[in-house]
């Protein structure tokens, strides 16, 4: 997922990669693509936690069974 900060040069919304000790920005130049991206990042943590519960409860019920 695309780390999306402030860029310390322009002041803008961009893309930030860190590859090798090289820190690079990438300006995000359309604000509906910047807002899509906070979208799918708000997303994608929902389903990480709901997966992590679903591991959790499956576990649980595992050593249910194994009893």
């Amino acid at each position: 997922m695309s780390d999306v900060r402030t860029c310390p040069t322009c002041g803008g919304k961009a893309k930030y990669k860190e590859k090798e000790g090289v820190v690079t920005f990438t300006k995000v130049e359309d604000e509906v693509a910047f807002k899509k991206i906070g979208q799918l990042k708000k997303a994608m943590t929902k389903y990480k936690e709901k997966a992590e519960a679903l591991e959790l409860e499956l576990k649980e019920l595992k050593k249910i069974t194994n009893k």
